[in-house]
């Protein structure tokens, strides 16, 4: 008898009979590798396969098993995901398996109805799949339910915790956790899932959540790699057509100069206008755009709009319209999404993804890649870059594509290496300090500042914040109203808190705006930051509408919608960026391989940008002099690393007279220098590094608050400039970096 027909005979009959109508043949690797963590022992388990290979039916179907043979007296499972579209798609995919089998589903989150959330309170069973900030909001609202709904919870399970680790979020699961254990005086086990995990140990070092206890990772076959990838260049505005048989390439000429569109937009269109196909890009702005342009490309061609969108700043109806067609088998649709999109909700066999521009990081490049080609297809994708025509006379920086090196460094990374991003670790998390004191405090009554400190500082995520650190943040919470001190010297909610605590953001700790609904009719289209006057028009949901009534007291915006395209802007940033990136971006310029994945245009592109690297010197020199006292240092290092470069150079300008420091990401930086030359700022910059080290609060000027966090604002400054010291700068690579810069004099 096999592994796989030991494993399948200790499944439920419900189960077999699932596998029976769905006309699997065999399970897979990452489903027998769970099922024996889960069946043979009592650890937890982080699963870590590719897109589709199966580890939700990996997670649960031993999960079921183990309920089945002996029912909780309570809640058994909490899935928790970082995604309302995500729980709603589990809780449909789970309804359907556990139909007729006594075994309840409830999903919770904002959107869900609260008769549906009534039932799991009067009889907490079965499964609970919910976000982090519902689950908040029952620690903190139902703390004294939380005993009776998770008293013999057996099972956690948390969904794309490559989203999570290293995030406040993540953090505020860990800290949830932990206090439902502490409450109910058991700890379930965790099980993790993700497609895209950089460093498993790493990942399942916190989903351990500083718990002494072992976390299995199965080792399972890597898959090999079968794409069917391209990436394409042009100019902004360029309407020369590329003929091009694998995207089925045929501009229509413009009717009218109004009716332009360049050529990468023309481009994208024919890549996916017939297919069933996701478009994804970095931004909600980006999204929005392209949506619009795509559909003006339909229109303009007399062809029939199948052009939907997703993002999160649209009305949960516009989300769940554009993911049942997608599902649909019958409709061909193309969706413009961002990160929404990226995380596992099953939407069927799509056969082409389209991406404009590049990925940010390997991770994503993988998830979103990984949407297409299930059952059996390999993973379809086809980037687009476009970009202003550089004059010839255009600085050195801007004569380089940095964005399609970005992406073929990004491919060259995973090819090569298996590259993925390692999760990263915050020590100093106030922000979320911050908001698990007010929950902790409100959740459990009035705390001695000891026993506070003791409750607080023993959740994982503040195990390397002082005691110092936290009572002078308790002493500005008390300054400013977020805690009160009682006449027997204990700590309650403060009014201030009593007021952050009355309004339901308070549960998520991201950033949140305070959006402005917008109406067409009866219908809700989404949210925008900051509403336009009566009669100006702004962009949303792929459309353009015109103001009709501000209600801004109840924060309502009422509109029409009118013909036309514009642009729409959100605040935010696009993420970190890796070093390895940035330094195989520098080995696409130096190396002359010919990448197949590249189309005509692209290659063109790339030849270009190699020539110019070489003829400027920047290749050999990092350093380069672009006329007069006018510099440009390539550094080649990612976000934090480059971050910290910078500081330091600031941190020295009046030594070396350096003015004028402008940067465009982390590519490169540009500065005027008048009082030395690029030698003698290397090496005196490396000698004082060598000499007494990179101080990272030092680098943090006094006057400065750099605010990143939700409740940032609340944090003492001094708090924060350590806070930024330790968890947005690195010096490790730096000091490197700076010793080969040295070594090319």
């Amino acid at each position: 008898m096999t592994e796989a027909d030991r494993v399948f005979l200790r499944f439920p009959d419900f189960i077999r009979e699932y596998i029976y109508n769905h006309s699997w043949e065999s399970l897979r690797e990452v489903q027998i590798a769970a099922a024996k963590t889960i069946f043979e022992s009592d650890h937890d388990l982080l699963l870590t396969s590719s897109t589709a290979s199966g580890k939700t039916e990996a997670a649960f179907f031993p999960v079921l098993a183990e309920l089945c043979r002996d029912m909780p007296q309570s809640v058994g499972v909490l899935y928790i995901a970082p995604l309302k579209s995500l729980i709603n798609d589990q809780f449909l995919r789970i309804e359907d398996l556990l139909d007729e089998t006594g075994i309840s589903v409830t999903h919770w989150h904002g959107d869900v109805a609260q008769s549906h959330k009534r039932k799991l309170l009067e009889n907490p069973r079965g499964i609970l799949q919910i976000t982090p900030e519902s689950l908040e909001s029952m620690l903190v609202n139902r703390s004294n339910d939380v005993v009776r709904i998770f008293s013999d919870l057996r099972f956690v399970i948390i969904d794309e915790i490559h989203t999570l680790t290293g995030s406040d979020r993540g953090n505020q699961i860990i800290c949830q956790l932990l206090r439902i254990e502490r409450l109910i005086g058991r700890s379930p086990r965790r099980i993790g899932l993700s497609a895209t995990v950089g460093d498993p140990e790493k990942a399942a070092e916190w989903l351990a959540g500083g718990r002494n206890v072992i976390v299995d990772i199965p080792k399972l076959t890597e898959p090999k790699l079968r794409w069917r990838l391209g990436l394409e260049h042009f100019y902004i505005q360029n309407l020369n057509p590329i003929q091009d048989d694998t995207a089925k390439v045929k501009f229509k000429p413009p009717k009218s100069p109004a009716a332009e569109i360049d050529a990468g937009f023309e481009y994208m269109y024919d890549c996916v206008s017939d297919k069933k196909a996701l478009v994804f890009s970095n931004s909600r702005e980006e999204t929005e755009y392209i949506t619009a342009t795509l559909r003006q490309i339909a229109k303009n061609r007399g062809d029939r709009d199948v052009f939907l969108i997703h993002h999160g700043n649209l009305s949960a109806s516009l989300r769940e319209e554009a993911e049942a067609k997608m599902k649909d088998k019958d409709i061909r649709a193309v969706t413009c999404a961002t990160v929404t999109m990226e995380l596992g909700i099953d939407i069927g066999r799509l056969e082409r993804i389209g991406h404009m521009g590049a990925p940010c990081s390997v991770t994503s490049f993988l998830q979103r890649l990984g949407r297409s080609g299930r059952r059996g297809s390999p993973p379809e994708m086809m980037m687009v870059f476009r970009e202003e025509e550089p004059l010839p006379n255009a600085p050195l920086p801007q004569l380089i594509p940095w964005e399609l090196l970005r992406a073929i460094a990004i491919v060259q990374l995973y090819i090569e290496e298996r590259f993925i991003e390692p999760p990263s670790r915050k020590k100093l998390p106030f922000s979320l300090l911050f908001h698990q004191t007010l929950s902790t405090l409100a959740s459990s009554g009035e705390l001695t500042s000891r026993r506070l400190s003791d409750r607080v500082l023993s959740l994982p995520p503040f195990f390397e914040v002082s005691r110092e650190d936290y009572r002078a943040l308790i002493l500005s919470m008390l300054e400013n109203d977020f805690l009160q001190l009682t006449e027997e010297k204990g700590l309650i909610v403060g009014l201030a808190g009593e007021r952050l605590l009355a309004s339901f953001k308070f549960y998520a700790v991201f950033k949140d705006t305070e959006d402005f609904t917008v109406r067409c009719g009866s219908d809700e289209i989404g949210t925008i930051t900051t509403p336009p006057p009566i009669g100006d028009r702004f962009a949303l949901a792929g459309r353009v509408w015109e103001v009709e009534e501000l209600d801004v007291k109840r924060r309502l915006i009422y509109v029409k919608a009118v013909e036309g395209k514009m642009e729409v802007s959100w605040p935010g940033d696009f993420g970190e960026i890796n070093t390895k990136i940035l330094q195989r971006m520098r080995r696409v310029l130096e190396e002359d391989t010919v990448y197949p994945y590249l189309k005509q245009n692209a290659q063109t592109r790339l030849e270009a940008a190699r020539a110019v690297a070489r003829n400027s010197g920047m290749l050999e020199h990092s350093l380069i002099c672009l006329g007069g006292y006018t510099w440009c240092l390539f550094p080649w290092l990612g976000t934090r690393s480059f971050r910290t470069l910078r500081k330091l150079i600031s941190h020295n300008a009046g030594r070396f007279r350096i003015s004028n420091i402008e940067f465009d990401g982390c590519c490169y930086m540009t500065f005027k220098m008048e009082g030395a030359n690029d030698y003698e700022l290397i090496s005196e910059l490396l000698d004082t590094v060598n000499r007494y080290g990179i101080d990272t609060e030092e680098l943090v000027a006094k006057g400065e608050v750099p605010l990143f966090e939700k409740y940032d604002t609340f944090i003492p400054d001094s708090l924060l400039r350590r806070q930024y010291a330790a968890d947005r700068l690195r010096t490790d690579e730096l000091e490197t970096r700076l010793n080969e810069i040295f070594s090319e004099y």
